[in-house]
């Protein structure tokens, strides 16, 4: 909890500080200065949110060493994952972050609007207290009401969820189920927000969503890496496999072949003897099984990203970005206005071939 609300306060600063580097900038158009802000606050909240799930899952536990050798940084020993393995840690701290991150912004939404309007209506009723009370026009009030902020913070919070839910889905699998949860209750605040406390924004016109497709497109290809990565090095899927292989198809004897034995010379000084997950022999080594597991772990990753991948093109490629009626329709449409725009043409050159006697 203390890491999901440091996460949250460390957004809010990230924000600022990505404003006013783009301001520094000084970027020529509109369009631009929007597309840069957006990637670096993107970037900031992406190691903002992401770093914690990332240090769990690549690199807790990879150092630490074995009996009498152990890893060290700064004199301390490097972290271990507990008995249970580093992807149960992972869904932990995920379940931590995405779903308390999630309650924090309904919280928030609901909250805030709620105070700004309040605030709005005091300041209003001071300066109206002098004068004659009369019934307020319909654009009066909706004049009176918070100013529009925009969109932003509903893209960023819908980035982010989706990113929660791609990068890290093979480690907790229950993400989408919170995701569509959380986005049947961000429907009906934003509809309360933008209905009844905020004012009618004027409408812009936009040729797409900008930088946000990019990144989205981004976090998407990424999460297909990441994904294999995690079934490779994170879970227990190929180890147990790779065993099962070796072994007629049985996992008996599985667990106490993870355990290595603490090496002679440990023994010796501390007169005990100790297991711990690795494979090692007794001297400390690592054993052939790890090699083989290492390479089954690599040919994984580029079978899964390249079948995944090759599926993705083909769904890509069955399913159109625009269906073939609306696309019939548009060249229909395109016809029509090249044709009224010919006709218009003649009349104008008839007009001045041939212009009308007084």
């Amino acid at each position: 909890m203390v890491n999901l609300i440091l996460i949250m306060l460390m957004g809010q600063i990230y924000t600022s500080l990505a404003e006013k580097l783009t301001r520094w900038e000084m970027h020529r158009t509109q369009t631009q200065f929007e597309d840069a802000f957006t990637f670096k606050v993107f970037v900031f909240q992406f190691v903002n949110f992401y770093s914690s799930p990332f240090y769990v899952a690549f690199i807790k536990g990879r150092f630490v060493g074995y009996p009498g050798h152990y890893g060290k940084l700064f004199g301390m020993r490097n972290e271990d994952c507990g008995p249970g393995g580093c992807l149960i840690e992972l869904a932990q701290q995920l379940f931590i972050i995405m779903v308390g991150k999630q309650i924090i912004s309904n919280v928030q939404e609901f909250v805030i609007p709620k105070l700004k309007a309040w605030w709005q209506k005091r300041k209003l009723a001071i300066v109206r207290g002098s004068q004659i009370c009369q019934e307020p026009k319909h654009w009066e009030d909706d004049y009176e009401l918070i100013a529009s902020e925009g969109l932003f913070d509903e893209y960023l919070e819908m980035v982010l969820q989706f990113g929660f839910i791609t990068i890290f889905v093979a480690a907790f699998p229950l993400a989408p189920l919170f995701a569509m949860l959380n986005n049947w209750v961000e429907i009906r605040l934003d509809a309360q927000k933008f209905v009844c406390e905020y004012r009618r924004p004027v409408a812009e016109r936009a040729q797409n969503i900008g930088v946000w497709f990019n990144i989205l497109d981004g976090l998407a290809q990424l999460s297909v890496i990441i994904n294999a990565f995690l079934i490779a090095f994170t879970s227990e899927f190929l180890p147990r496999l790779l065993y099962q292989y070796e072994n007629s198809g049985s996992l008996d004897g599985y667990v106490n072949f993870t355990l290595a034995s603490s090496p002679y010379s440990y023994a010796s000084s501390n007169y005990s003897t100790c297991r711990y997950k690795a494979f090692r022999d007794p001297a400390g080594n690592l054993t052939l099984f790890y090699w083989k597991l290492l390479a089954v772990r690599l040919g994984f990753i580029i079978a899964f990203e390249h079948v995944v991948f090759l599926i993705l093109r083909l769904i890509d490629w069955m399913v159109l970005d625009i269906p073939e009626s609306l696309q019939v329709k548009i060249k229909r449409e395109r016809y029509l206005a090249k044709q009224a725009l010919a006709d218009n043409q003649d009349v104008y050159l008839s007009e001045i071939v041939y212009p009308e006697v007084p």
